[in-house]
């Protein structure tokens, strides 16, 4: 799934208008809805701000992971746990 469509998703299980979505990451309802449309590509700080806005991670908001939920800091991810990765 593209970023544009998890972001879309992801507002509308939310329940959230993309005015109150721009407003909370500090956009406009026009970018917002560019974003969503796949028209641009956010800044990482964009995608930061959205991760933390629906307590997500970056990795599953970029397509790169179908894990929704953030990781805790010092909990190793899964590259981590593969055989003959370091343990810690």
């Amino acid at each position: 799934m593209l970023f544009s469509d998890k972001l879309r998703q992801l507002r509308k299980e939310s329940q959230v208008t993309q005015i109150e979505l721009a407003q909370a990451i500090k956009t406009n309802e026009r970018t917002l809805r560019r974003y969503e449309k796949g028209e641009i590509e956010p800044t990482l700080s964009v995608i930061i701000a959205l991760a933390e806005y629906f307590g997500t991670n970056t990795d599953y908001l970029l397509g790169l992971s179908e894990i929704r939920e953030r990781r805790q800091h010092g909990t190793p991810g899964p590259a981590a746990t593969e055989k003959g990765a370091p343990q810690q």
